[in-house]
């Protein structure tokens, strides 16, 4: 072979592998086009609100008027009872609604994994109530809590516990409580279909052997089954808190934060500091929701690193 046809052959795989390079080069644009809607709907809805909440928190915002004042509004939060109040509130929320969450799906999961009767219905009727709104299982809750004719209050008067019967949402000392009980019947079909589906998923080996050892159900719950699904239930458990962190619209709709802040959360107080108090100044609720952002991805942050499975279990 010559230098010649040598040095073609060269220039001609030079030229075939550019060629080739040239559509690559060319996809980013076509992704950039695709990219670009959800893009812009991520910096303008959320990108960019959250930023602007961040940077409004330096400021008194009076209409069209806005001073900068630094760190006056997170100083004036530190001294904010009502804030400490639905902090607190916020707080039994994230940690134990979602215990009770989970717990209640996993029970209802097992009840229909152990063949119940009528399965096929119970798991219908369990689901249903996270296929409604939070408007309707609010409204719905709150007839049912009614001093008066709630279902409630007459299975006591009829059982003859007169003592127990309580107004269950105006009562300082009972309205969170009925609010967690609410929020736990919604969502405990969504966490009983998860738990169902990792339980069908198990090594079927691994409980026949656990049956053929005369396992009881509930030594096979305590040390086959939960140690198997530890790895769902902590993930349920950490998406319940993320979403009880931030909860609003069925205490808003339930409650609005009373009796006397009972039920006063976090998101709850910022709506009112911004839109329902006189004080017209969307610099101090811009304030707490920023200490709020940043407390809820360090508890999420925390959470993960204390429940992560350490080790991987294997079957």
């Amino acid at each position: 072979m010559t230098t010649t046809s040598m040095s073609s052959d060269a220039s001609g795989g030079a030229a075939n592998a550019s060629s080739l390079a040239d559509p690559r080069r060319a996809s980013w644009w076509v992704l950039a086009i695709f990219l670009f809607p959800a893009l812009a709907v991520y910096v303008g809805l959320t990108a960019y609100p959250a930023f602007r909440t961040f940077y409004d928190s330096f400021f008194t915002i009076e209409g069209l008027d806005a001073t900068f004042v630094g760190l006056d509004n997170y100083r004036a939060l530190m001294s904010d009872e009502t804030f400490w109040v639905s902090v607190r509130n916020t707080f039994i929320w994230s940690f134990v609604a979602p215990v009770l969450d989970v717990a209640t799906g996993l029970l209802l999961a097992l009840a229909l994994y152990a063949g119940v009767p009528f399965a096929r219905f119970l798991r219908v009727a369990w689901f249903t109530p996270v296929l409604l709104s939070y408007v309707v299982v609010a409204i719905l809750w709150t007839w049912i809590y009614n001093y008066d004719w709630g279902v409630v209050n007459l299975v006591l008067r009829a059982l003859g516990l007169d003592a127990l019967v309580t107004s269950w949402l105006g009562n300082p000392n009972t309205a969170l409580a009925a609010l967690i009980v609410t929020h736990a019947w919604k969502w405990a079909g969504f966490n009983m279909v998860v738990c169902l589906a990792a339980i069908h998923s198990l090594p079927s080996e691994v409980l026949e052997a656990s049956e053929l050892d005369n396992c009881g159900w509930g030594a096979k719950l305590r040390y086959v089954i939960v140690p198997m699904l530890r790895p769902t239930l902590l993930n349920l458990y950490i998406l319940a808190f993320i979403g009880k962190m931030k909860i609003f619209d069925l205490v808003w709709i339930m409650t609005q934060g009373g009796p006397l802040w009972a039920t006063e959360t976090v998101s709850t107080y910022v709506y009112k500091r911004a839109f329902n108090w006189n004080t017209f100044d969307l610099g101090y609720p811009s304030a707490i929701a920023s200490v709020w952002f940043v407390v809820v991805c360090g508890a999420v942050i925390i959470l993960n690193r204390l429940l992560a499975t350490r080790e991987r279990l294997e079957y």
